[in-house]
C-alpha cells in the first residue's frame, strides 16, 4: 500500500518530531517506499509534522564542478576547462548536488523554499525561521560558526535520518569545524559566483568535507560509526529515537547532543586513538 502525506506525518510525530521543531533532513526516497503524490509528499509531511512554527532544512550544496577547482583532485586540463566555461553559480536557481539525494532537489525547488548563498555548504530551508537560519551564512568555513548548522545547534534542533545512510549526517561536518584537534586538513578552492551579473571566481576554504575526510586518521564511514555509537548510548531517550516512517528505518537525533558526543571521539581519533 502506498503511503500518504498524512500517514507519514503521523509516523514522524510518533517518532518525536513536533510543532515548532527545527530539523535538518537526510532522506532516501526509495527507502520510504511508494507515496501517493510522489516524493514531494515526503518533505511536505516533515513540514506538516513541525507545523505550526517549525522549520525544515536540507543540505543542497552545488552541482559537480562548482567547488572542485583547487582541491587537487582534477587534472590541470580539467581545471582550465572549468575556469573557462563553468557558468556563475546562482544559489537560488542551481540544482542541488546529486550526492545529497533526490529529495534535496525536490525540496529546494518547492515554492516557498529559500537557499543560503554559499556554494559547497548551501542550505535550503522552509518555515517560520528559515530566513534567520540562512542569513549571513559564513563564506569561509561554511559548516562552522555563524552558519545554519551552528544556528541549528543553538536552537536545539533535530537531525532526521529518514532511511538515509548514517554516513551522510552533515551536522558532523560542523563538529569537525568547531572541534579542537591537530592536523586538520584544510581545503582551499575557487568557485564561480555572480556579482552584478558578471561571473567572478572567489576563493573559499573549509575544513575538508570531501570523501577523503579532514584528518588522515579518519576511518571509513566515520560519521556512520559516530551516529551508531550515539544511538547505542542514547537510544530510547529524548536525545535519540528510532522507528519506521513509511517503510524507512528512521532515526531522530538531538543535533547538539550528537555534536557534543562526536567531538571527543574526533579528538581521540585525531591523536591516533580508537574511533
Amino acid at each position: 500500500m502506498a503511503h500518504t502525506r498524512a500517514r507519514l506525518a503521523d509516523d514522524l510525530r510518533r517518532l518525536g518530531l513536533g510543532a515548532g521543531d527545527i530539523g535538518i533532513v537526510h532522506a532516501s526516497v526509495r527507502a520510504v517506499g511508494p507515496v501517493l503524490g510522489g516524493p514531494d509528499e515526503i518533505h511536505l509531511a516533515v513540514e506538516a509534522a513541525v507545523s505550526p512554527g517549525g522549520t525544515v532544512m536540507m543540505l543542497a550544496g552545488c552541482p559537480d564542478g562548482y567547488d572542485d577547482v583547487g582541491r587537487g583532485h582534477l587534472t590541470a586540463k580539467e581545471e582550465v576547462e572549468l575556469l573557462a566555461n563553468l557558468p556563475g553559480f546562482d544559489p537560488h536557481a542551481m540544482r542541488a548536488a546529486r550526492d545529497n539525494g533526490t529529495l534535496a532537489e525536490f525540496f529546494r525547488s518547492w515554492p516557498g523554499t529559500i537557499a543560503s548563498e554559499h556554494v559547497c555548504a548551501r542550505v535550503a530551508a522552509r518555515g517560520a525561521r528559515a530566513a534567520w537560519l540562512l542569513a549571513d551564512h559564513a563564506w569561509n568555513y561554511g559548516f562552522g560558526q555563524g552558519t545554519p548548522f551552528a544556528k541549528l545547534i543553538a536552537s536545539r534542533g533535530k537531525v532526521l535520518m529518514l532511511g538515509a545512510d548514517l554516513d551522510t549526517a552533515t551536522i558532523l561536518h560542523h563538529a569537525e569545524h568547531i572541534a579542537d584537534f591537530p592536523d586538520k586538513i584544510i581545503a582551499r578552492y575557487r568557485v564561480p559566483v555572480l556579482e552584478n551579473g558578471a561571473r567572478v571566481w572567489r576563493d573559499c576554504e573549509e575544513v575538508n568535507t570531501s570523501s577523503a575526510g579532514c584528518h588522515v586518521h579518519w576511518p571509513e564511514r566515520f560519521f556512520a560509526r559516530i551516529v551508531e555509537d550515539f544511538a547505542a548510548t542514547n537510544g530510547g531517550t529524548a536525545l535519540c529515537a528510532w522507528d519506521k516512517v513509511g517503510d524507512a528505518d528512521t532515526l531522530l537525533l538531538d543535533a547538539a547532543a550528537l555534536v557534543a558526543h562526536a567531538i571527543p571521539i574526533m579528538q581521540r581519533t585525531a591523536k591516533g586513538g580508537a574511533p
